[in-house]
């Protein structure tokens, strides 16, 4: 197929996707738990977005002409590696499947996509879109089923040439040893995070208070560059806390297919039990706990919004990853001290700076060991934006210009030229 007819059917699958909106946005709720609205109103239409973004894509992916010493002509060809394993995690199961299915379409390849086993229902629903649009059988094909059998076996099999995961560290080794093990398939992992959200002395508290418990909160907590280290400069150490602790009392928890809710439930039972299991560490850890720190309610796996501050580095709330609704307040000094201790963490997915002096945020944004730097704003995803981490949050790019590359193989072609004009 040519690249312009694949960029017609992305776009035709696009417009399809955002005539089903209220469906697929319905479907990702009640597989997931994430308020409706959301959903809706904000990451379905940048599903739709990222897909009109690689369909413009798929007709300008070319190779190059290079000069060479000698009587010879040399281009480069960049192929598609054929057929592309994808793994997608529960928190954010079609946005994700747009980071990876895009690229993978547009440069030419086929998917066998694995949905998380607790939320399968979207990715299917939107595949058979995909086939409405005129995507022909066999390019993309999903696969419901658990990690190690299901998962394990697209790892493993010798006729997959390229893998992507989203997930945990634990589980992004465990996929790395096995495309190791089999056939030696390139892996990009995008894996989990503890981000610092850094709020210097010369902030706007106000604004910086809210922006913090976004970067925590959105979707449960249940984000990988979720900024769950707030290091807070300790001239405007108390009037965070105090603020920060306010605004978590004022979240609005609930029934997600309901107007207004801002947080619903955890994704399971497991998970639930876990975070809960992290607050109390934080307790007995000696942390302060300012709100929050039990279920809401008495049905579902609700859990009120929690704030900590006094945390000390050395507590497993400052260092593992909760991937819940849990924000965990620290005291910096200054500069040295705050990239010290941000840069500690084995992960490196993303940090957020919050400054109205630029040289401190030059100064920052340099000496950060992580992915994306977010100033004064935080989970801004702009489908140009690369995504990614140093460390243990993975390796490769999504999105963006830098997302095409995880789906292409260069090729050099070399031929001598005999008595050439020029050279």
């Amino acid at each position: 197929m040519t690249a312009y007819e694949r960029s017609r059917i992305m776009l035709r699958f696009a417009d399809l996707l955002e005539k089903h909106t209220e469906e697929v946005a319905k479907l990702e709720t009640w597989d997931n738990g994430k308020p409706y609205e959301q959903a809706a109103k904000i990451e379905i239409p940048m599903v739709v977005r990222m897909f009109r973004y690689y369909a413009g894509w798929a007709d300008k992916i070319h190779g190059f002409t290079v000069p060479a010493d000698g009587q010879h002509h040399v281009q480069t060809l960049h192929e598609p590696y054929g057929v592309c394993g994808l793994i997608i995690p529960w928190n954010f199961p079609l946005l994700l499947y747009s980071w990876k299915v895009g690229p993978a379409l547009a440069c030419g390849n086929t998917v066998v996509l694995k949905t998380a086993e607790q939320t399968p229902l979207s990715a299917i629903y939107v595949s058979k879109l995909f086939h409405e649009a005129g995507l022909p059988p066999g390019v993309l094909n999903v696969v419901s089923g658990f990690g190690p059998t299901a998962g394990a076996a697209l790892s493993s099999h010798m006729d997959v040439n390229k893998l992507s995961f989203t997930g945990s560290t634990a589980t992004g080794k465990i996929v790395l040893a096995l495309a190791a093990k089999s056939n030696l398939k390139p892996v990009t992992l995008e894996l989990g995070g503890k981000s610092p959200f850094i709020v210097c002395k010369d902030a706007d508290v106000d604004k910086a208070v809210e922006l913090a418990h976004s970067a925590l909160f959105f979707n449960q907590g249940q984000c990988c560059c979720a900024g769950s280290r707030t290091l807070v400069h300790e001239s405007v150490y108390d009037e965070f806390v105090e603020k920060a602790k306010a605004r978590a009392l004022k979240r609005v928890v609930g029934d997600p297919f309901k107007m207004g809710i801002e947080q619903g439930p955890q994704i399971d039972n497991e998970q639930f039990k876990k975070i809960l299991k992290y607050i109390r560490s934080g307790i007995e850890s000696g942390a302060t706990l300012e709100s929050g720190g039990e279920q809401f309610g008495s049905k579902g796996y609700y859990i009120q919004p929690t704030v900590f501050s006094n945390v000390q580095d050395d507590m497993l709330i400052a260092k593992d990853e909760i991937f819940g609704p849990v924000q965990s307040i620290s005291k910096f000094k200054d500069l040295e001290e705050v990239v010290q201790r941000a840069n500690a963490s084995s992960y490196g997915l993303a940090a957020g700076v919050f400054t109205q002096n630029i040289e401190t945020a030059n100064t920052l944004t340099r000496a950060l060991r992580v992915g994306t730097v977010w100033i004064n704003c935080y989970d801004i995803f702009d489908a140009a934006v690369p995504f990614g981490g140093f460390k243990m949050s993975g390796q490769g790019r999504e999105k963006g210009i830098y997302g095409l590359s995880s789906y292409l193989q260069v090729k050099a072609v070399v031929t001598p030229l005999k008595n050439p004009a020029w050279l």
